[in-house]
């Protein structure tokens, strides 16, 4: 089974790219961040052609995420599943076949010490909770996405440009790894010990040219989960050409 996350930047902008890559690709699973479009205008008919189930949490022009399936996608749930009101769509969560799925799309922050920024902590605490009261790492979990947070400097292209700043933050890598504490790993580390894969590349800077990117999207899996995942890739072509999302997939094997 192919498990992926990837960053799409507005779903019905990125059809011309998804779809094909769908098809050359076929994984199992996909969850998809910044979708930007309500449930109602999410472009269900190709993505199903393509022959995939979809459930979708969405908002107009922000946020939005997607889980893609081969297989039935049972026990949707939307939302951090807390008593906090939050018109943000940022979080869905499922079941296919023996993995429970959280897809998440993590707040940016903006940056260092600005309103979104502390709102960035919050709710990461918010997602923690979540995680350590739904998903009991004896089950094969994947918590995957846009988590808008490096692990360390190997996740950056130029480590002084970027220390303590926006995704790179030490209460931001705290954060991050308070929700991992339950047991959950990164797995792409398991595979890849050295610095240099990055995920995401500045439009505004041409970045991705010069390949001065971060990592800021994860698959982290249980115990279970890590056991049975044979390799992660990123897919740094479906970052090339005409009209690409500023994300490359991210793209685990589990046996």
């Amino acid at each position: 089974m192919q498990v992926a996350t990837w960053n799409v930047n507005s779903v019905r902008a990125r059809l011309p790219r998804l779809i094909p890559w769908l098809e050359a690709r076929k994984p199992d699973v996909v969850f998809l961040q910044e979708t930007k479009c309500i449930d109602g205008a999410f472009p269900r008919e190709p993505i199903e052609d393509a022959g995939y189930q979809i459930a979708c949490f969405g908002q107009k022009a922000y946020n939005g995420v997607a889980i893609l399936s081969r297989r039935r996608i049972e026990d949707v749930h939307k939302g951090l599943r807390d008593a906090i009101e939050d018109p943000e769509a940022r979080v869905i969560g499922a079941i296919v076949d023996d993995l429970m799925l959280l897809d998440v799309y993590v707040v940016n922050g903006k940056e260092v010490g600005a309103p979104a920024y502390h709102k960035k902590l919050e709710w990461l605490s918010r997602l923690r909770r979540l995680v350590w009261e739904h998903y009991p790492m004896t089950e094969k979990v994947v918590v995957a996405g846009d988590f808008n947070v490096t692990f360390d400097d190997r996740d950056v292209y130029d480590p002084e440009e970027w220390r303590e700043k926006i995704f790179c933050s030490t209460p931001e890598r705290e954060a991050l790894l308070r929700v991992m504490d339950c047991g959950l790993t990164d797995s792409f580390r398991q595979h890849h010990e050295e610095g240099g894969h990055y995920t995401w590349w500045d439009f505004r800077t041409r970045a991705f040219k010069g390949n001065r990117g971060l990592r800021i999207d994860h698959l982290l899996m249980s115990p279970p989960a890590l056991r049975a995942c044979t390799g992660v890739e990123i897919d740094v072509e479906a970052r090339e050409g005409a009209g690409p999302s500023d994300h490359a997939p991210v793209i685990a094997t589990l046996g």
